[in-house]
């Protein structure tokens, strides 16, 4: 074979045959791209906040506030009235908590809890365990209770139900919209932030305590309310059910509600559950949910808005269906056993 020549740097010529082969290899190179999508690389986004506890401040007897600012005193994420924060606690558990502060206060978010001896115990961890200066983290701010743009406006809440309605009635008093706020509790002295609410016109303001002037009934809290009128409601679920049963649609009138509570268990059926990893067989009763029953015998299980929101309880269905009352997976192997329930006689969970 004749050797290749050097060209005129002296540089050695390439083989014809190897040039031929290598623009071969990226021809099919090139064609396997375009026929080949590209994937990109994923980068999970970690949407947590780290929060500092920068004040805790007794509103009343049994409810504090907390104002949560960014260690490094930066920004905060926007927020609107109505959202609240998944706060994780110390202990691992989570809870929504409703934004009560100033939404163009961008330095520091508040929340304000009601100590609950007989719940689950998160309200007893914010009140014993959270001190200024500790961090926690959390994730938000999200909106389940959005505040929308009207012209007339019929606030209602009960005792800590005010801290999602707080910031309603400071933003249509803003708007220059025709509001009015009914405030109730069990005394004048369990109410938080009636200080705040001295500084708006009192002629649109009522409170009124059950000991003076007993329990309000959805008709007389809904009374005076104009055709057109956005009804707020947020409070104890006795109020909430009172309300939705006086409240009569006139085609112009909206009613928007938010529970801090779970609310009571309709159209059930007894069924049973069997927790696979557990190796245990539970009867949930038609009056109780899955999550109540389960936490008897696992009282660590996840769980937070016990509304069918949160997605916390979410767990994985083994066998079984489920009636799936909330949206837990598109292809119906899990659900929120805080609400959903078994369409037949036993449900197995991976739990």
């Amino acid at each position: 074979m004749t050797p290749i020549p050097p060209d005129l740097r002296g540089r050695r010529g390439r083989d014809r045959f190897w040039v031929t082969v290598d623009a071969v290899l990226k021809g099919v190179q090139r064609v396997r791209m375009m026929r080949e999508p590209v994937v990109p690389s994923v980068r999970p986004v970690d949407r947590s906040l780290r929060l500092i506890v920068l004040e805790v401040r007794r509103e009343v007897e049994d409810v504090v506030s907390l104002r949560l600012g960014a260690p490094d005193g930066g920004v905060l994420p926007r927020w609107q009235p109505g959202c609240h924060l998944d706060v994780l606690l110390p202990s691992g558990r989570r809870r929504q908590y409703s934004l009560c502060g100033d939404p163009a206060d961008r330095r520091a978010y508040r929340i304000a809890v009601r100590r609950l001896p007989g719940g689950g115990g998160g309200s007893v961890e914010i009140h014993e365990a959270l001190v200024e200066g500790m961090t926690i983290t959390a994730a938000g701010p999200r909106n389940a209770f959005p505040f929308l743009a009207r012209d007339r406006y019929l606030f209602l809440a009960g005792g800590i139900g005010i801290t999602p309605i707080l910031p309603m009635v400071q933003a249509a008093h803003l708007l220059g919209a025709d509001w009015r706020l009914v405030y109730t509790g069990r005394t004048s002295g369990s109410l938080p932030f009636l200080d705040e609410l001295a500084g708006l016109p009192a002629e649109r303001i009522a409170v009124r305590a059950d000991d003076e002037r007993g329990m309000p009934d959805g008709a007389g809290l809904l009374r005076g309310a104009r055709p057109g009128t956005a009804v707020y409601c947020c409070g104890p679920a006795p109020m909430i059910d009172a309300v939705r049963a006086a409240f009569v649609p006139d085609g112009t009138s909206s009613l928007h509600f938010e529970r801090f509570a779970p609310p009571p268990v309709t159209g059930g059926r007894p069924f049973e559950v069997e927790l696979r990893r557990s190796g245990l067989t539970l009867r949930v009763p038609a009056d109780r949910t899955a999550l109540d029953v389960i936490r008897d015998a696992l009282p660590d299980v996840a769980y937070s808005c016990r509304q069918g929101f949160c997605g916390t309880c979410r767990t994985g269905l083994l066998a079984g269906t489920a009636d799936q009352r909330a949206q837990a997976d598109p292809d119906g192997d899990a659900m929120l056993i805080c609400v959903s329930r078994a369409t037949g006689g036993r449900l197995t969970l991976d739990l």
